[in-house]
């Protein structure tokens, strides 16, 4: 059911009228008049659902441009603090931050989350930070990342060797498919010592199937997360829909972790980060049950790892390959850069990045105007506080507009255009993605930042560059580039980029 129905149900309305009107009573009271952040007045019961329309970031950044970069919203019955700018996003991850790092237990995160046992969705607590922490030190940490890097490298052998197979069938390359299908492999491997698919067929289809709807599915508005009194009867399907892929997702999942526990003598002194995971949850099966992993948290973790590390980065270099598509001047130097410095007898190498600053730049552009998460996975905060001036509740949900950030005028010059050379010179030069510059915070920042953001960031660049260095890219004849975007927690490309390919390296290279 669209949203548009359901604001118009007069069922909905009846049945919800006396919850939100005895809500507004009571906040009036508790407020004790304290100014709160402007926002839209919205409309009766559903607030300002109705004003936010079916992209949620672009119809945010436009309500902000008229009240404000702190926007504070009633969604039903669920107070929403916005922030749109740099400096207001600092002020909730950095000044706040320790009050703001908690999730809403909504209603439509329940079974796809394992009950909010994963890292992205999970509520803060020690358990919580032991998963983090393991994460951080076996497999995401800098020193961890190194440890894996031949599984990268192979990894992207195989996939130069593919897309230069169907150069040569004259077979038109999905970008994001063979990205995936990488990714995945990868994740694969470094968390249970497994490559979950060989070639592009029914099964990896399934599988990236399943992360786009895992992605829209958590992505849409329901209305059932901002009136939880209408949770039980889930009037848009929004539950149902993400109950159904969780039991496909967990099907697989359970099936991998049986696998894995059946071929452990096989892994014997080389343990890979379940393993590992398991070791730690032995180790202290006798502690506190709060600080207890359990398996749920290992499905979860196995979850987080298979769809935000695979999708995410993917979608990041899908974008970046079709603006440079568009811009074929941005594609020259970027080549003429990698020739230089990588030459046209080998493939580029991961440790040649850090040499090549333009290919950095242009990773960072399409992170800015094309954040593969335009609206941050929604905080939380159970006591009331103070951002400039403004109070704001106890119980307020937080969302972080990354995606009009990336687009803020007064940051940036000539916003809407793709172009790299800011993060060379001028005053972005020195901005980057990793949350130190609020400016640029695609992984978010704060406390919940991304645990895997530098293995987002190698993703991106590792494999963009080695593709961009090894093809020549272009769209069949007579077809125009769609640049549409496709709204949900993360944000492809509505029509996926295919290209035909031809090789620049020399034979030797795709060896």
């Amino acid at each position: 059911m669209q949203l548009a129905a359901v604001c118009t149900d007069p069922w909905v309305l009846s049945g919800t009228a006396l919850v939100v009107l005895v809500h507004l009573v009571l906040r009036h009271f508790r407020s004790g008049g304290r100014r709160l952040p402007p926002g839209p007045r919205g409309f009766p019961i559903l607030g300002a659902l109705p004003l936010v329309g079916p992209t949620p970031h672009t119809g945010l950044a436009a309500l902000a441009r008229k009240h404000g970069p702190v926007m504070y919203l009633k969604m039903g019955t669920c107070g929403v603090v916005v922030a749109s700018s740099p400096a207001a996003a600092r002020q909730f991850l950095k000044v706040q931050d320790a009050r703001f790092a908690d999730r809403p237990a909504v209603a439509s995160a329940v079974d796809i989350t394992y009950g909010f046992q994963t890292i992205a969705f999970g509520m803060q607590g020690p358990r919580w930070k032991q998963m983090r922490k393991l994460s951080t030190v076996h497999l995401l940490g800098a020193q961890a990342m190194s440890e894996w890097a031949s599984v990268r490298r192979d990894e992207a052998g195989r996939l130069l060797r593919d897309v230069a197979g169907a150069s040569a069938a004259g077979e038109l390359v999905s970008v994001p498919d063979v990205l995936v299908r990488a990714f995945a492999n990868i994740i694969g491997q470094i968390t249970l010592s497994k490559r979950l698919f060989d070639t592009q067929g029914d099964e990896a289809n399934r599988y990236k199937e399943m992360i786009t709807l895992v992605q829209s599915g958590s992505g849409l508005f329901n209305i059932s997360d901002f009136v939880p009194a209408l949770s039980r009867f889930d009037l848009q399907g929004v539950q149902a829909k993400l109950r159904k892929i969780h039991l496909r997702f967990d099907d697989m999942i359970t099936s991998l972790l049986d696998e894995h526990s059946a071929t452990a003598k096989q892994r014997q002194g080389r343990p890979d980060f379940i393993d590992k995971l398991k070791a730690s949850m032995a180790d202290n099966k006798d502690s506190n049950d709060a600080d207890t992993i359990s398996e749920v948290n290992v499905k979860g973790f196995v979850f987080d790892m298979f769809t935000a590390g695979t999708d995410t980065a993917s979608i990041i270099a899908e974008w970046a390959m079709a603006e440079m598509i568009k811009n074929p001047s941005i594609t020259a130097r970027a080549q003429e850069e990698m020739d230089r410095v990588v030459g046209r007898g080998r493939r580029l190498e991961e440790s040649d990045v850090a040499s090549l600053p333009y290919l950095q730049a242009v990773c960072k552009e399409a992170m800015r105007l094309h954040p593969s998460t335009p609206l941050s996975i929604p905080h939380f905060s159970a006591e009331e506080c103070e951002v400039d001036g403004y109070h704001i509740p106890r119980n307020t949900q937080l969302l972080v507009n990354i995606w009009a950030i990336g687009r803020d005028e007064a940051t940036w010059e000539d916003p809407l255009e793709f172009r790299p050379e800011r993060f060379l010179s001028g005053p972005t030069a020195n901005v980057d993605a990793l949350g130190n510059h609020f400016e640029l915070i695609p992984f978010g920042a704060g406390r919940r930042i991304c645990v895997g953001k530098l293995a987002g960031m190698v993703f991106v660049q590792y494999f963009l560059g080695m593709l961009v260095h090894a093809f020549e890219w272009r769209l069949p004849e007579g077809e125009k580039l769609d640049m549409e975007e496709q709204f949900g927690l993360t944000m492809p490309k509505a029509v996926p980029l295919r290209a035909i390919v031809t090789p620049r390296l020399a034979p030797a290279a795709y060896a």
